[in-house]
Order: structure tokens, then C-alpha cells, then sequence
């Protein structure tokens, strides 16, 4: 992981993505969806992880976050093999019409990569770009919450549900429990 990629400081806030391989458009069903949300919500209950902003895309996430415990390298780790299992679980359950060509890739994946075993749903790395302005935070905001606009899903940020953004337009909820910035 180059230099420019790391987290250096614990205390500052970070804009992250996680993004799945190949771009595979997995959160296109809320089987997976619930997965990763639910996922983050225990991260936060009980790593330390807070989330001020999020926004699930079909095949990758953005999140600005910060920490109160483990080092943000470690959670977003353990939030990755955490999900990976899970959402390999998912797919084995009926109803999933990708089945064979999703755990065939995943598994391809796995084979080609050094650290994974049987299947590899997560790119590496997570880019993580410090949030130490407030201009920065409010672009990072502003960035997250468009991009299902700019996708072409929906007409405004507070109709894409699996996103923070009613939780601050609308002072409504969020699916994951996230830490208001203003």
C-alpha cells in the first residue's frame, strides 16, 4: 500500500470506499445489504467506528469515519472478512440467480490473490483520504450523497435509502447508526 493510502492518525476523520471486485454489483439485493449495514452497525457498537456519512452503491461503498477504538485499518479489515463470509453465505441461500457465477468469480478471484483462501469478495485496500478540512469534509460529504444522483438511481439524495443523507436532509434515520457531523 503506497504511502499516500494509510492512515496515519487515529484521531483525525478519513473518506474510505470499499469497493468489491470487478466491480460486481452485489448490493443489488438487500439480502447483501443488510449484511454490510448490520455489519457496521456492530463495528460501531463494539470497535469504536464512527460512521458521519455513508452511501451503499451497487458495487462499492463510501463512508467518511473515524475511531474511538481499534485503529480504523483494523476495523475496516475485520469489516471486510467479516462481510465477505456472510455475503458467501447469502448467495448459497435460495433465490439467488447469480449463484454459480457469483462464487465461481469470487473463487477465481481467491485463487489468483496470496491472502485469500476460497473466495474474494473486496478489492484490496480501502484508499483511505484524510478529512483534515473542513472544505474537504463538506466536498466528501457532498460527493457521497450525490452519487446515487449522478448513477442515475434516483432525483435527490434523500431518496436513496441505503445512504445517510435523509439522516441529515430530512433529520430522519439511517440504517447505520451514524454520528451526526452538524
Amino acid at each position: 500500500m503506497s504511502e499516500r493510502y494509510k492512515v496515519k492518525d487515529q484521531e483525525e476523520n478519513y473518506f474510505i470506499t470499499l469497493t468489491v471486485v470487478k466491480w460486481i454489483d452485489i448490493f443489488t439485493r438487500d439480502r447483501y445489504i443488510h449484511v454490510l449495514e448490520d455489519s457496521l452497525n456492530h463495528c460501531i457498537k463494539e470497535k469504536g467506528l464512527i460512521v458521519y456519512a455513508y452511501v451503499i452503491m451497487p458495487s462499492h461503498v463510501h463512508m467518511i469515519v473515524g475511531t474511538t477504538g481499534k485503529p480504523i485499518n483494523d476495523i475496516i479489515r475485520d469489516l471486510k472478512k467479516f462481510t465477505s463470509k456472510k455475503i458467501i453465505v447469502a448467495i448459497n441461500e435460495p433465490g439467488e440467480s447469480r449463484k454459480e457465477w457469483l462464487l465461481g468469480t469470487f473463487s477465481f478471484l481467491a485463487d489468483k490473490s496470496k491472502r485469500h483462501s476460497n473466495y474474494k469478495v473486496w478489492q484490496d485496500g480501502f484508499h483511505p483520504k484524510i478529512m483534515d478540512r473542513v472544505k474537504k469534509l463538506e466536498a466528501a460529504f457532498n460527493y457521497i450523497h450525490y452519487n446515487p444522483i449522478e448513477a442515475g438511481y434516483v432525483k435527490e439524495e434523500r431518496h436513496w435509502i441505503h445512504s445517510s443523507a435523509s439522516a441529515y436532509l430530512d433529520d430522519g434515520t439511517s440504517n447505520v447508526e451514524i454520528t451526526k457531523w452538524y
